[in-house]
C-alpha cells in the first residue's frame, strides 16, 4: 500500500492542506482564504483562532477529497508564514492578542532606535539578520509592553510565545508540545544561528523571559502527534519549517550554490551556502536553511515584501483588473513598458535596501498611460526586485552563477512574468514540477523522519522542471530597462541616496 503524508501550508493569505503519496505526487488538496486586519496604517494582524480553525477544516477537506481517513496518513508536516508573532495562555490555549504579521511595520521606530543605539552589528553577528520590524523580537517586545503584567506572567510560565508553527503545534497536540523548528527560530531575531540556541544577550535586550520560549528542535523531528479528537486518530507530526526554508527543501536545492525563488505575497530568494553561514555585506539575511539530524545547512536570503501583493492591489485597491490572470493579458498588449515603472514599496522596501520609509511610486506616466502600462510595470517590478537580490547574493558569495533559477509559487503561472524574469536575469528559469513546493518541503521533512524516503538522493530524483524559460532579450535592452528601474527606486526612497 502507498504511504501518504499530510502537509499543512499555513500562509499569509490562505491556509492549505495537501496530501502527497510516497512518489511526491499530490493526491488531494484544500484551501481556505484568511482575513487580514489593518488596525492602523502599516499594521497587519491575523486572528490565531481563525488560522487554527482553517487548518483543521482544510485537513478534513483534503482527506475527504482523497477518500482517505486519518489512519491512512503516515506522518504530517507543517510549513508556515514566518516571523508572525503569537502570545497565548499556556493553561487555556487562548491568544492574549491578535497575531502580529510579518508584514507589520508598527515597530519600525523601535528598530531605528536600536540602530542608533549601536546594536546593529551585534544583532547581525548573532542572528544573521538586519534590524527590522519584519522579525519577531520587536513584535514580541511590543506585545509584552502592552499585555497587563505581561513579563511577570511570562516569567511565571503562564504565557507562551511562538511563531505560527509553534501555535499550531501547541493546539494540534492538545497543549502537549510547545516547540519550534530551528528555521522558524532563526527568524525571530532571538536565536544565535551559530550554536542554534536562544541568545541570552538578545533576550535581555528585548526583555523576553526565557520561560515563554518554545523548545528549539531540528526541522526533521518527531515533534508530537495530532490529537485523535481533531482528525479521528493520532497522526505524527514529523517535520516543520518556515515556508521559504521548506520551499528550498522542496525544490531539492541540497547542493551549495543552488537557488530558488518563491513568488507569493512577497518573493523570497534563497541560496544554499552549505554547512557554514556566509555573512552578507549586501543587505541580505544569513539564515538557517534546515537541520536534519545533526546536519545543519545555511542559506543567504533576500526577502522582497511585495510581489503577488502588488497584483492584489491592482485588483482590490486600484480596481484596474478583475483577476490576477488579467494582469498578464494587459501586460502583453504592450511591446514594452514605455518608460513606466512601479516600485511597490507599500510597506517599505526589503532586501537589499531595507528602507522602511520608502513608499510605493509609479514613474513615467503620461496622458497616454493606461491600465495596461500599470499592470505591466507591476509585473516587471517583481522581476527587477529579484534581480536586485540575486546580484546581492552573487556579491556576497563571490561568484556569478549562470545556472537555472528554480522557481515556484502562484506567479509562476504568469507566462509574461516568467519570461521577463529570465530576460532581466539573463539566465534560465526552471518552474517547479508543482507550484506547492512549500508544502512539498514540509512533506519531504516529515517523510524523511518517518522513513518514507531514505535520504536527499531519493528526494532529488522526484524533481524535474515543468517548464523552462530561456532568456531572449538583448544586452542593451536589458541594461536600459534595469537602469530605469534603479532610477525609479531612488525616487521611492524618500531622503535616501544609498
Amino acid at each position: 500500500m502507498p504511504q501518504h503524508i499530510l502537509a499543512i501550508d499555513q500562509g499569509t493569505t490562505s491556509t492549505r492542506a495537501l496530501i502527497f503519496d510516497d512518489e511526491a505526487r499530490v493526491v488531494a488538496s484544500a484551501q481556505r482564504e484568511l482575513a487580514q486586519s489593518f488596525p492602523e496604517p502599516g499594521w497587519v494582524e491575523h486572528d490565531p483562532e481563525e488560522i487554527l480553525q482553517a487548518t483543521l477544516r482544510v485537513c478534513r477537506e483534503a482527506l475527504e477529497s482523497a477518500k482517505l481517513s486519518a489512519g491512512d496518513i503516515t506522518a504530517a508536516g507543517i510549513a508556515n508564514q514566518r516571523e508572525t508573532t503569537v502570545v497565548w495562555e499556556r493553561a487555556t490555549g487562548r491568544p492574549v492578542a491578535d497575531a502580529i504579521v510579518w508584514q507589520c511595520r508598527r515597530t519600525a521606530e523601535r528598530c531605528a532606535e536600536l540602530i542608533i543605539d549601536g546594536h546593529l552589528r551585534d544583532i547581525s553577528t548573532r542572528t544573521g539578520l538586519v534590524v527590522d520590524a519584519y522579525f519577531s523580537a520587536t513584535k514580541l517586545e511590543w506585545l509584552l509592553d502592552r499585555i497587563p503584567n505581561g513579563r511577570e506572567r511570562a516569567e511565571n510560565g503562564e504565557l507562551c510565545f511562538g511563531t505560527i508553527d509553534s501555535w499550531l503545534l501547541f493546539k494540534l497536540t492538545g497543549g502537549e508540545v510547545h516547540a519550534t523548528d530551528i528555521t522558524n527560530a532563526s527568524r525571530t531575531m532571538l536565536l544565535n544561528i551559530h550554536d542554534g540556541q536562544w541568545d541570552e544577550a538578545l533576550l535581555d535586550l528585548f526583555q523576553v523571559p526565557y520561560e515563554m520560549l518554545p523548545e528549539v528542535r531540528p526541522s526533521a523531528f518527531e515533534f508530537g502527534t495530532i490529537s485523535a479528537d481533531l482528525l479521528g486518530v493520532e497522526i505524527p507530526i514529523n517535520g516543520m519549517a518556515g515556508d521559504q526554508h521548506a520551499a528550498l527543501f522542496g525544490q531539492a536545492c541540497f547542493r551549495t550554490g543552488m537557488s530558488k525563488c518563491t513568488y507569493g505575497t512577497g518573493a523570497f530568494l534563497l541560496t544554499n551556502t552549505g554547512n557554514r553561514p556566509v555573512n552578507s555585506d549586501s543587505g541580505l539575511l544569513t539564515t538557517i536553511a534546515w537541520q536534519t539530524g545533526g546536519n545543519r545547512d545555511y542559506a543567504l536570503e533576500g526577502s522582497i515584501f511585495s510581489t503577488g501583493a502588488t497584483v492584489q492591489w491592482l485588483r482590490d485597491g486600484l480596481g484596474a483588473i478583475n483577476s490576477a490572470a488579467e494582469s498578464e493579458a494587459l501586460a502583453t498588449m504592450l511591446s514594452d513598458n514605455e518608460g513606466v515603472y512601479f516600485v511597490p514599496a507599500f510597506v517599505g522596501l526589503g532586501a537589499p535596501h531595507w528602507d522602511p520609509d520608502a513608499r510605493g511610486t509609479i514613474t513615467g506616466l503620461t496622458r497616454g498611460s493606461t491600465a495596461a502600462h500599470i499592470s505591466r510595470a507591476a509585473l516587471e517590478s517583481t522581476a527587477y526586485q529579484v534581480r536586485d537580490v540575486l546580484q546581492a547574493i552573487e556579491n556576497d558569495a563571490g561568484r556569478t552563477s549562470s545556472g537555472p533559477l528554480r522557481v515556484d509559487g502562484g506567479q509562476t503561472e504568469n507566462g509574461f512574468l516568467m519570461q521577463f524574469q529570465a530576460d532581466i536575469l539573463d539566465r534560465p528559469i526552471d518552474v517547479a514540477p508543482i507550484p506547492d513546493t512549500t508544502a512539498l518541503g514540509a512533506a519531504f521533512l516529515a517523510g524523511l523522519t518517518a522513513g518514507v524516503w531514505d535520504g536527499e538522493a531519493d528526494l532529488e530524483a522526484t524533481w524535474s522542471a515543468s517548464r523552462t524559460y530561456e532568456p531572449q532579450m538583448r544586452y542593451t535592452q536589458r541594461s536600459s530597462l534595469y537602469d530605469g528601474w534603479r532610477q525609479a527606486v531612488k525616487q521611492a526612497r524618500v531622503g535616501r541616496t544609498d
